[in-house]
């Protein structure tokens, strides 16, 4: 395989997306001394209604790199345990409590914090150098390897070329598109519809919480609002706009555990942001001079919120196999590889139970379904599975640790 070709000498790596996974690799591979570009296709990082939950594996690769306590200086509120309303009583969904680290708590900081956070320290390095405005319009490719992104800025279209190309660009990933690379898609049978109510000093309600005799509505403490999400059956957006914004209003009051009057603030459907849900993965993250990760390699249910955590994950054992082999200029497809094969099954794990956690996708059902379902039952039943769910929720089935510096 020849070796690739640069017109831009000092990147060894190229990363499209500067969410969670994108950023932390940045962070890790430029801290390794290495170049690393990383391109981002919009001006800033403030978009709402993004997973803002940072677990105990995240905190605990942030007390690795010494940044945990910095970090948790900024804006944030902290769950030791997760909560649902059923049957009308208060049940312990997630207990973090015992788990072998040293964060036990899920911080709920806005994205956007987190992200410049991450962008901020990156920017210690020398290395490191971030791309705002940057649209990926294709691929670099040469003799059947990637050899870089091809971008539009406002300056214009222009290559970069990189020994490793990467996308974390998320579940809509351009990347793994102009790649190439074959989707398995699982589905699911729901959406959310984002939104938000105003926040209380006397709410009586935790910190986040699956809310509502019916189990669908979630509530996520942002300080000075709630962030709020309304289960609705897949592809019924549509319909739920047709019965009219006073029957959603109605619909919300009836199932939020905050006043009912508290409905009257969604103003317009402009105020309701449509998440479509789906759960699928890559055949293949990679191809010869590119891998895929985070969303871009396997979307996740909102379930726990672990997709953020599941690509700061990804990223740091990339950083960990991959940083040598780049500094050594002998990257080789078999270290692509071996990122995969490490990240597969915590991966498949994860997502095989978030689809044994959904209900029957054969069974239709409407937003206004009864019951909760069966996995909320049981732990209401067993309140020892709390533990079982916050390690996890909270750790993952292969949770990743920093390599030290070389």
């Amino acid at each position: 395989m020849p070796a690739p070709h640069r017109n831009d000498p000092d990147t060894d790596c190229v990363i499209a997306g500067a969410g969670p996974a994108g950023l932390m690799l940045a962070l890790l591979l430029a801290r390794a001394g290495l170049a690393v570009t990383l391109v981002e296709k919009h001006g800033d990082f403030l978009r709402d209604f993004r997973g803002d939950t940072i677990h105990p594996s995240t905190l605990e690769v942030m007390h690795e790199l010494g940044l945990a306590e910095a970090l948790l200086e900024l804006p944030h509120t902290r769950a030791p345990t997760l909560h649902a309303e059923i049957a009308g009583a208060d049940v312990t969904l997630a207990d973090f409590s015992r788990l072998p680290v040293r964060s036990r708590f899920i911080a709920f900081m806005p994205q956007w914090d987190f992200l410049a956070f991450l962008a901020r320290e990156a920017s210690r390095h020398p290395g490191f150098r971030l791309v705002m405005n940057a649209e990926v319009t294709g691929l670099v490719e040469e003799a059947g390897r990637v050899n870089g992104l091809v971008i539009r800025t406002p300056e214009g279209e222009r290559a970069i070329r990189a020994a490793l190309t990467v996308g974390a660009d998320g579940r809509g990933s351009r990347v793994r598109g102009l790649a190439g690379l074959e989707v398995t898609q699982f589905g699911s049978p729901s959406d959310v519809l984002w939104f938000r109510l105003s926040r209380r000093p006397d709410d009586p309600v935790p910190a986040m919480a699956h809310a509502g005799p019916r189990q669908g509505f979630v509530l996520i403490d942002r300080g000075d609002y709630w962030q709020c999400g309304y289960v609705v059956r897949k592809g019924s957006f549509t319909d739920v706009k047709a019965q009219g914004l006073d029957a959603f209003r109605a619909a919300v009051a009836a199932i939020s555990p905050l006043p009912a009057e508290r409905a009257g603030e969604i103003a317009s459907w402009d105020d309701i942001h449509l998440l479509s849900v789906r759960i699928d993965r890559l055949t293949r993250w990679w191809r010869p001079g590119l891998i895929c990760i985070g969303d871009a390699a396997h979307a996740m249910s909102p379930i726990g919120g672990v997709g953020v955590n599941l690509a700061i994950q990804d990223a740091v054992a990339a950083a960990n196999r991959l940083a040598a082999p780049l500094k050594a200029g002998r990257l080789a497809d078999a270290d692509l590889a071996a990122v995969e094969a490490r990240r597969r099954f915590p991966t498949w794990a994860t997502q095989k139970i978030q689809l044994m956690m959904r209900r029957n996708p054969n069974k239709p059902k409407s937003a206004n379904r009864s019951g909760p379902p069966g996995f909320l039952k049981a732990i209401a039943r067993w309140p020892v599975l709390a533990h079982l769910a916050g390690r996890l929720i909270g750790l993952g089935f292969r949770p990743e640790h920093v390599a030290p510096r070389r």
